[in-house]
């Protein structure tokens, strides 16, 4: 390598690692999820529903998940898979399921950050509150990223979906769960976004009174 070469390189150097850590973040989850989505498939169907879907997917961590470790989100992605196999249930509809259940869970483990009046400001500061407040807990959680506003009547939530793990419909779970636990009903119009590798969704939330 020429000396410009290893200059340019030695400038660059932290740019490129910077975009490695955030690569690979993208395709890693926390523990938590994956044990919360066991827990839900072992209330909902059963201890021998999740032996068979962990024995029927090729997991590199054996289906043994630590809440504080990070796994390729892949295998829930097998596991949603599996069970959609086994039960007949749409991949959507169980990851949107699964997304109204992580809300109450997350609800039980983290009551400080559901300290709103409505379920409108709680999504509203997700990612400028919650997420950093998460990141403190679990520093290299790869978290989707949120672009919201709420209307000046309070009556309508814009609410943009970034992530490259295309799980918007866990949104949407979670979107409802928040919806039924302020005993808010809401309508959701949702746009597909996309355009490239990540997945990009407007959600238009409208109160309805």
């Amino acid at each position: 390598m020429t000396t410009k070469g290893a200059v340019f390189f030695f400038l660059l150097e932290p740019l490129i690692r910077k975009d490695i850590i955030r690569c690979v973040r993208a395709c890693f989850m926390k523990g938590i999820v994956f044990r919360e989505f066991i827990d839900m498939v072992e209330a909902s169907f059963g201890d021998e529903m999740v032996d068979t879907i962990i024995s029927s997917c090729d997991l590199e961590s054996g289906g043994a998940y630590s809440a504080v470790g990070t796994y390729d989100h892949t295998e829930l992605v097998q596991m949603v898979v599996a069970l959609s196999g086994q039960t007949g249930v749409e991949v959507p509809t169980l990851v949107e399921a699964f997304g109204t259940y992580l809300f109450g869970r997350f609800l039980d483990l983290f009551p400080v950050f559901f300290n709103h009046s409505t379920s409108f400001e709680f999504l509203n500061s997700i990612h400028d509150v919650v997420h950093v407040e998460v990141l403190k807990l679990y520093p290299d959680a790869g978290l989707p990223s949120f672009n919201s506003s709420i209307s000046d009547d309070k009556k309508t939530l814009h609410f943009e979906y970034h992530s490259s793990r295309h799980f918007a419909d866990l949104a949407v779970g979670l979107m409802k769960g928040a919806f039924a636990h302020w005993n808010e009903e809401v309508d959701i119009a949702i746009e597909d976004r996309t355009s490239g590798d990540e997945q990009v969704v407007m959600f238009t939330c409208t109160l309805n009174e």
